[in-house]
Parts: structure tokens; sequence; C-alpha cells
């Protein structure tokens, strides 16, 4: 029963690694909350819906449609909303981004109703053997999903032009801008790459759970709460807090009760701020990806 319970916690914690590592890459290049992301990750479910249902297409096909969607769905926001107040304080920015929470909800609701609606399922229900555990074919596929994307943004980040240029936003916006680096079209890709680790969030979770305008509600908090694990600038340590995350909740709902489960990720997050409230991973956040 353990085994099971961590590897299909591990599942679990990849889908909310995506969400995560966004909220980092937003935060460390525009020093911004991204209250949107979920709703990002919501409305890409609700693209791929369409293009599977009404115009009858392939799954990868509008996996591929719904990512362009929210890429261009992050550029608007950017260039809409958050560059007019590039230079508001954080409070102002937040608040920004709350509201495009809560437009991005209404429009939902609006276009597509409050009531809950299935994903078609692409994968085989019937579990599956690992390891010596059975766990279903759908988590498997998200975990290579998961794993194919960090290893195409480590390759990013660590040797393109862009994504050295994103780094160097990081470290340093002035001195950046000082080197020739255009620090506002990097912002701009920063919210395009949002959007895009949106779509997949919410393509790859929609199977398992529904498609609703709240579906993302509870993953985005998990998101939030695993990027605090690194710092809100480490990749890695957001990776391995929802990882972490993934985990506990799977464990306490497996030997303590499902009510306990929604509860794990608040009790991780008032431990780690009682002792290290910068984060498990925040002292390397000048040095990785």
């Amino acid at each position: 029963m353990f085994d099971q319970l961590v590897i299909s916690g591990l599942a679990s914690g990849s889908l909310y690694a995506l969400t995560a590592v966004a909220v980092v890459v937003v935060f460390r290049n525009t020093r911004t909350i991204n209250l949107a992301q979920g709703d990002f990750a919501m409305i890409g479910a609700f693209m791929a819906l369409i293009f599977l249902k009404d115009f009858g297409l392939n799954y990868y096909v509008s996996l591929g449609l719904a990512v362009i969607f929210c890429i261009g769905l992050g550029f608007l926001v950017e260039r809409l909303v958050m560059r007019p107040l590039a230079d508001s304080d954080w409070l102002t920015l937040f608040t920004a981004t709350l509201g495009v929470y809560y437009i991005l909800h209404g429009v939902a609701g609006w276009f597509w109703g409050r009531d809950t609606k299935a994903f078609p399922v692409t994968f085989d229900p019937t579990p599956v053997h690992v390891l010596g555990t059975i766990i279903s074919e759908g988590h498997l596929i998200n975990m290579a999903w998961v794993t194919g994307i960090g290893i195409v943004l480590y390759i990013f980040f660590k040797y393109t032009k862009q994504g050295i240029a994103m780094r160097a936003v990081t470290d340093d916006p002035e001195t950046a801008e000082l080197m020739g680096i255009p620090v506002r079209f990097i912002v701009f890709l920063t919210w395009g790459m949002a959007g895009l680790l949106a779509a997949f969030a919410g393509v790859l979770i929609a199977p398992i759970i529904y498609v609703a305008p709240e579906m993302m509600d509870e993953v985005l908090i998990k998101g939030y709460v695993a990027a605090v694990f690194g710092g809100l600038y480490s990749i890695p340590g957001a990776i391995v807090g929802a990882l972490l995350i993934g985990v506990a909740e799977n464990l306490a709902g497996g030997y303590l009760g499902a009510h306990y489960k929604v509860a794990t990720a608040f009790v991780m997050i008032v431990v780690l701020l009682a002792f290290r409230p910068q984060g498990l991973f925040a002292i390397q956040r000048r040095r990785e990806f």
C-alpha cells in the first residue's frame, strides 16, 4: 500500500509541479504572484475539450491548439494588464492578477456554464503494474509528459539565448537592460511560458477530474505552496515541493482518512514558514536554471 500511495502521489505532484514552475517563472522575472495561473489552465482545458468534441480533432492536435491559445492568452494579459502597471507596487500587481482570475472565471462561466463536464479519456483505464505496485496508465502518461516538459525547460534555460536572457533578468533586471537584453520582451515571453505550462496542466489533469471554471482552484493552491518551497525563485525547488506535497497528501489520505488529504498542503506550508520562511532552496536561487 505504501509504495502505491507514493507512486500515485508522485503522479499527482508532477501535475502540481507544472503550476508551481509557472508561478516561479512569472514571479522571478516580474516579482508578481500570478493568481490567474490556474484559470489559464482551466481555459486551456475548455479549449481542448471544444477542439475534441465540437470540431472532432484528435487529442494531440487539440492539445497543441490549446497550448497556442493559452500562450496567446498569456501574451494578452501581459500586454493589456501587466505592462501598463509594470512600475506599480507589488500589491497593485497582485490585485491585477486577482482581477484577471475573476474575469476568466466569469467568462468561462458565461460561455460554458458552471456545470462540470467530462473530458474524454484518451488512455486505457485498466491499471498497470509498475515496480510491484498498481497505477493507472493515465498517471504514467502524465508523469512522462511532465518529465519531457521538464527536460525541455532545462535545455531552454541552460542553452538557448532567450532562456539565458530570462536568467539574467531574474538575477538583476537593471544590469540585464544595461547589457542590451530587452527586458520588456523577456517579461512578455515569461507570460507566454506561463500560458504554455498552464495549457499542459489543464489538459493533463482534466481527464482525471473534470472541466469546470473552478477545476484548478485546489491545484493552484498546491502549486503556490510548492513554489514557496523553492523560495519563489527556484524551479527545482518548486518541483521538489510539488512532489513532496503529492506524496504527503496521498499518504495522509491513505493512512489517516480522505478528509486529511486536503489539509496536508496547508500544514506543510505552515511548518515551512515557521522554520524556514525563505524556502528550502532559496540560497541557490542565483545559480540554477
